[in-house]
């Protein structure tokens, strides 16, 4: 099935509509409001009135289980991590799109974002103030748009060299997503990356489809459904087929076990990307990426990508986020399209997600804005899911409190 068609059918493809509003529609209803001002009565006969229809009420907000999460106890170490607020950018050599990325120059790219982060120039060091010899790493990538745009296997190359430099056991070390076929389309094989497991929760079986011969899922079991899940008063029946993408219906989204019990600490590694006038990265890989169910949460866009990241299993795992900026799309997102992929040769780093996506969120408003994709950056509009992680304490929304630190290389 192509990449469009199976985000269609799982609700993925614009799953955070595009912002339409142009500067020339904005001064056009502008000057409607002004014009319909001039003309309107100063007074309104009281039988007018009456004849006027109610203001509707707003719809009804759809309501979830965050506020028994939030009395879970932190820890520490918990999101927004050791640096809130801080976030490095590292601009890099240039990535043609369609041309071989040079590993090696990432790896020093790597080691140098890691360094302005930390303060530590030895690799080690660095990779030690977030991990140690005993943990389990799970490495969080993004394969959806598989060898066109997803996080590139050079950019995990050089994670795996700073986890090994701080004394992490190879098998030890987890390549992780939702689906372990996009993994492979992606480049992250075992052929590709020997002695590291690579796993996803939706799989396929020895007979390539979603279910046995008994017709159960492959991956039921995949998930955690003793954890706590993600709660939300929404539910959305699903094809035999679409369920082979969520694994369960009802108003439930379980975390993977990956996450509930296999991995000890998180390192997040989205693809920068556009959704419609936004911008996914660190904190929907997270979300999304971990949770069952989700065609059902579109309808909650904004508080869905936030809140299941203040849950613990992902609150208190995830300990760095390194976004793989090498190549870029500014429109046609979450999905892949070529004709919107560009190099925008920059590595972003900080343990704050919030504030790395909000880093994440300008990139690509700024360049949606000079190809004219965009006229109006309505922040509060595209952005709101920062605001509600700001509010969770996963971290700074805040511009003025952000603290970028720029590093170029030669």
């Amino acid at each position: 099935m192509a990449k469009d068609d199976i985000m269609t059918l799982t609700g993925e493809k614009d799953a955070c509509p595009s912002d339409k509003f142009s500067r020339r529609k904005f001064f056009a209803s502008a000057a409607m409001v002004a014009a319909g001002a001039a003309l309107v009565p100063r007074l309104i006969p009281q039988e007018k009135v009456q004849e006027e229809k109610p203001t509707p009420p707003p719809p009804t907000e759809i309501k979830t289980n965050i506020d028994e999460v939030r009395k879970i106890p932190r820890v520490e170490g918990s999101l927004p991590g050791k640096y809130p607020g801080k976030v490095v950018r590292v601009k890099t050599g240039a990535n043609p799109v369609g041309q071989k990325i040079d590993g090696a120059r990432v790896r020093k790219e790597i080691s140098a974002g890691m360094a302005e982060l930390t303060g530590e120039k030895n690799l080690g060091k660095a990779w030690g103030k977030f991990i140690g010899p005993k943990d389990v790493v799970g490495i969080k990538v993004n394969p959806i748009g598989e060898a066109i745009l997803s996080t590139k296997p050079e950019v995990v190359d050089a994670i795996i060299e700073g986890l090994l430099a701080a004394g992490v056991l190879k098998a030890n070390i987890v390549i992780w997503d939702r689906r372990l076929f996009e993994l492979e389309a992606a480049g992250f094989t075992a052929a590709r990356f020997p002695g590291v497991r690579i796993l996803g929760t939706e799989l396929k079986g020895p007979n390539g489809e979603f279910y046995d011969g008994k017709g159960e899922l492959w991956a039921k079991d995949n998930i955690d459904r003793e954890a706590l899940p993600y709660v939300a008063d929404v539910e959305q029946k699903y094809d035999k087929e679409t369920l082979g993408y969520m694994i369960n219906e009802g108003k439930n989204s379980y975390f993977t076990k990956i996450v509930t019990g296999m991995v000890t600490k998180i390192v997040n590694v989205p693809i920068l990307k556009n959704a419609g006038a936004t911008a996914t990265c660190c904190l929907k890989n997270l979300s999304y990426g971990s949770l069952s169910n989700t065609g059902r949460l579109h309808k909650l866009w904004m508080k869905s990508v936030a809140e299941p990241c203040a849950f613990p299993v992902l609150r208190d795992k995830v300990v760095l986020n390194i976004v793989d900026g090498l190549q870029t799309c500014y429109d046609g997102g979450p999905g892949a399209n070529p004709k919107f992929i560009y190099d925008a040769s920059v590595l972003l780093f900080g343990t704050d997600p919030v504030a790395v996506d909000a880093v994440a969120h300008d990139i690509i408003v700024k360049e949606r804005m000079a190809r004219g994709t965009q006229q109006v950056d309505a922040r509060a509009k595209s952005a709101a899911f920062l605001d509600i992680a700001e509010g969770l304490g996963l971290g700074v929304a805040t511009r003025e409190k952000i603290k970028i630190r720029d590093v170029k290389l030669g």
